[in-house]
């Protein structure tokens, strides 16, 4: 009964994120040439190893994107000259331009971007977005035939259109000229337009190829006022909505994009755009020394403990202010809102109706969350009920349930493949007979190849390998299941179901300080081709831990070298469910800068723990004979493995007949004579933690041996 009854107990604490760890190969002599040849530190040069540079060249590069050479776009975009020669024309005759964009990230900066050039420019400039719930993405037959009455005679998509072949046939067939600015991926049958800009149909070598939508935007709209002359006043403010766009979009920071990007972020603290400015301000990015928050209604102890939550120093952003507080709340109208208020934000120069559209884009983003976190619980409640069984064997996951919101789904997805580690298609019904769904990958899985094998169950599909979109007929959902669960056991082996986890270095506790801090800045702007650098730290103790905001851990680890300790303070976001943490983890994490009462310190945000690998190998495979003698503190004991149950226990015992029982994983053991009388004990505790890594050394010597 004591067995079963501590087996119930102990059920949430032995469950870990579900990981797998790819540690970097070290390559100390090459970095270490590396570092002199640049004049970096060793570490820096092993980061940039892991990321695929060799020579210092590559490196000079790297580091000062200023260094960079570019070609003109005009030499690498084949279209973008009678581009500008058409929009030239549009503004000297005053013909009506049109700009058709799309209701994310990119799409709405994008959108901005090119409105307040043109208008400056002297165009006679106007905008549509299609609805995202009733029309979906992209230009369309309706948005074409409504410009054609208003009198348009040019149409500019951005972010979108490279698809849209019906739609561009039919303004031309009206008389109407067509520009496509787009960044995604070139269709079999390019659309009939005059002129277009893609940089997937550049040079693969090209620095402009990894622009995003904004960043297209951002090329035609600098040529445009080159060519014209009137680059005053123009180029930062184009510069904040491309820095804008471009993290929110997740775009390679890798190319003109770093150098770009790097610039933006200086000046955006600064920019002179009011919308900005609003958003800056509401969104929480940047405070006065030392300011925090007040807990109060609406999560705001959230916001305290959150290092990204406060800038206090506004010189730079960094890439996570946007991705993490800015990004978010322009998205969350894309999603759930109407992105007429963001292009109103971003294009106005009244900073009350600028104030106003932030305070909405604030509500809506707080609406968002509030339906994320409803929906990602139903949808667990769904799959641990339905699915969670038969995981290993389906190696994939569909959800559909009814009166979820269309525009968040994709990020319960992503939520979803996080915790079961499987690629995730979750849906809602539009109505009784039509089912619409976004779906999210892992790296072994293409989503677009998964689509297309299901071809003739959708209705409308598309993505690329790491995500996409769908819609088929409420009737097809079983045997799409099947369809799907087919492809996953083609493409997926048992070993790929475990989210994968980059790890750059080990590195221990006593390395962590301001210098290594502020060497990781070199790095910077980090996000996607150019990721946070990510450490790890073997056999740490975890000393604190309690639960803090909506079910993050905040926690206090500790590590030992030659006999001192070393401490230090982590945060955990959204793990809740891994509460109480094991007593002794190998730890991987992200570093961060963490400012309070006007003191800057270093913190660990951990994305990755697990068992010792000393503890893992250990209880998967005991030594034989798997038991031993030692001393500790001047008393001998004995100790052992031994199996209980299904799961091997370590043991340990007194000389007074006194046993003390762990499992691996756990924070609770039993102490006592026998097993009907012993009690409970929290072997995260010094005195029994300290005695359980002696124990284990005395078996890791005796496996030595043998």
């Amino acid at each position: 009964m004591l067995d079963r009854a501590l087996s119930e107990l102990l059920k949430p604490n032995r469950r870990l994120p579900n990981q797998r760890w790819q540690i970097y190969p070290q390559k100390p002599e090459f970095a270490q040439k590396l570092a002199v040849l640049t004049n970096i530190s060793p570490i820096i040069s092993q980061l940039l190893i892991n990321r695929g540079m060799e020579t210092p060249e590559q490196v000079q590069a790297f580091l000062e994107p200023e260094s960079l050479v570019l070609p003109s776009p005009l030499e690498d975009f084949p279209d973008l000259a009678i581009s500008l020669e058409l929009l030239q024309n549009a503004i000297a005759s005053q013909t009506k331009i049109a700009i058709c964009g799309d209701y994310d990230a990119d799409g709405m900066t994008s959108t901005a971007l090119l409105l307040r050039s043109l208008r400056t420019l002297g165009a006679q400039v106007d905008y549509a977005i299609p609805s995202r719930m009733h029309e979906g993405y992209g230009i369309n037959k309706r948005i074409v035939e409504e410009f054609h009455s208003e009198g348009v005679g040019l149409i500019l998509t951005v972010d979108n259109g490279i698809s849209a072949f019906e739609p561009v046939t039919r303004a031309r067939e009206l008389g109407l000229a067509v520009i496509i600015t787009d960044h995604h991926d070139i269709p079999q049958k390019l659309p009939p337009a005059n002129a277009i800009l893609n940089p997937k149909l550049i040079a693969e070598s090209s620095p402009y190829r990894g622009v995003a939508g904004v960043g297209v935007a951002y090329i035609l709209a600098v040529s445009l006022a080159q060519q014209l002359g009137e680059t005053k006043g123009l180029i930062q403010p184009m510069l904040a909505l491309f820095t804008l766009g471009t993290i929110a979009d997740l775009a390679p920071l890798t190319g003109v994009n770093r150098r770009w990007v790097k610039r933006g972020l200086q000046h955006l603290p600064k920019s002179n755009l009011v919308g900005v400015q609003a958003l800056i301000q509401v969104g929480g990015v940047q405070a006065r020394e030392g300011e925090q928050g007040t807990k109060g209604a609406g999560g705001a102890e959230e916001e305290i403990l959150n290092p990204k939550s406060k800038i206090q120093n506004p010189k730079s952003l960094k890439p996570e202010d946007i991705g993490f507080r800015l990004g978010p709340r322009i998205n969350a109208i894309g999603r759930i809102g109407n992105p007429q208020t963001v292009i109103e934000l971003l294009t106005t120069d009244d900073m009350g109706l600028a104030l106003e559209r932030a305070m909405q884009c604030e509500q809506i983003n707080a609406s968002r969350q509030l339906m994320c976190e409803q929906i990602e619980q139903e949808a667990i409640a769904y799959v641990e009920a339905e699915f969670v069984a038969s995981l290993q064997k389906d190696r994939v996951l569909v959800v559909v349930q009814p009166n979820w919101h269309h525009g968040v789904i994709g990020i319960v997805a992503s939520r979803l493949v996080e915790r079961y580690g499987v690629p995730v298609f979750i849906g809602t019904y539009e109505d009784e007979e039509h089912i619409r769904g976004s779906a999210r990958s892992i790296p072994e899985f293409h989503v677009f190849e998964a689509l297309e094998y299901c071809h003739d169950l959708l209705g409308k599909f598309g993505g690329h390998k790491a995500a996409g979109g769908f819609s088929l007929p409420a009737e097809n959902l079983q045997v799409l299941r099947s369809r799907l669960i087919e492809f996953a056991n083609q493409c997926l082996e048992p070993q790929h179901l475990k989210p994968l986890l980059k790890i750059d270095a080990e590195v221990n506790l006593n390395q962590i300080n301001q210098q290594l801090y502020q060497q990781l800045n070199a790095l910077h702007p980090c996000g996607m081709d150019n990721p946070d650098p990510v450490f790890w730290t073997p056999n740490v103790q975890v000393v604190e831990q309690k639960i803090v905001g909506k079910g993050h851990i905040k926690l206090t680890i500790t590590q030992t070298i030659d006999n001192q300790e070393y401490k230090i303070k982590a945060i955990a976001w959204r793990w809740g469910d891994y509460f109480r943490l094991p007593p002794r983890v190998d730890v991987a994490y992200k570093l961060r800068e963490n400012y309070f009462n006007g003191n800057t310190t270093i913190e660990l945000e951990l994305i990755g723990v697990r068992l010792p690998i000393q503890l893992q190998q250990f209880f998967a495979s005991p030594p034989t004979p798997s038991s031993t003698t030692f001393e500790y503190n001047k008393r001998h004991y004995t100790c052992g493995f031994y199996k209980n149950g299904i799961e091997a226990e370590l043991r340990i015992k007194n000389s007074e007949g006194k046993v003390l029982a762990m499992q691996p994983g756990h924070t609770i053991g039993l102490l006592g004579i026998n097993r009907q009388n012993a009690k409970e004990v929290d072997i995260s505790q010094p005195q029994y933690d300290n005695i359980i890594q002696v124990a284990l050394q005395a078996l890791s010597m005796l496996s030595a041996e043998l």
